[in-house]
């Protein structure tokens, strides 16, 4: 797999399936950190609180700087995982979705949270998914700073690429503090993006169920 943005990678590593079963190649998505430096990242945090007029020498504040400092390399680093894929044996070709997906990532222009919902739904082809992988993948693109069009596109895409579905529809709603803590400050605002492919953006019918049982979660 390509490099995607922000230094984070996946790779590929092979494994075979259960004795007896034909080979198949199976993903190991795993977070590659590059560069990662918490103590340079610690005394940049306390500079940067200084700046902004915020003494650090009380006992309360002493460890805030080292505590960002883990807690944004936390935020930044997804747990690897396997894309366990599994023989659509039965011809399944009805919607699978997962619905309520927790999202959290940081607001790449201001470096705040948002934090909602991902619905996540493909159409099988040949193979279906292990159900928790569909979190997995959010998750994994959602652990950097991010926009949520980007965000949404890119949990799409990859499982277009990755599974080879009829179709894939991802839609998510989160509430930005970029835009409720400051700024306009729009207390109780929401924002939606959507990214539908294949059979879910071509075929009225799939599509509108998608988008029906994806909103009766909301």
């Amino acid at each position: 797999m390509t490099e995607h943005p922000l230094r984070t990678s996946a790779r590929t590593d092979l494994r075979h399936e259960e004795a007896g079963a034909p080979a198949r190649p199976a993903l190991r998505v795993v977070h590659e950190p590059q560069g990662v430096d918490l103590a340079a990242a610690e005394a940049a945090a306390g500079q940067f609180l200084q700046a902004l007029g915020i003494s650090t020498a009380s006992e309360s504040l002493r460890g805030t700087p080292g505590r960002m400092a883990r807690a944004y390399a936390e935020l930044f680093t997804p747990r690897p995982f396997d894309l366990t894929t599994f023989p659509n044996d039965e011809g399944y070709d009805e919607l699978v979705l997962a619905r309520r997906i927790p999202v959290r990532s940081v607001c790449e222009h201001h470096l705040l949270p948002f934090v909602g919902t991902a619905h996540v739904g493909y159409l099988p082809g040949a193979r279906i998914l292990g159900l928790s992988k569909l979190a997995r993948v959010v998750e994994h693109f959602a652990c950097r700073p991010q926009v949520q069009e980007r965000l949404t596109k890119q949990v799409a895409d990859w499982l277009q690429t990755h599974l080879d579905p009829k179709g894939v529809g991802v839609v998510i709603e989160a509430e930005h503090c970029c835009m409720t803590l400051r700024g306009v400050q729009a207390t109780g605002s929401s924002t939606m993006t959507s990214t539908l492919l294949g059979l879910l953006r071509s075929d009225a019918r799939s599509r509108s169920e998608f988008l029906a049982l994806a909103n009766a979660s909301v």
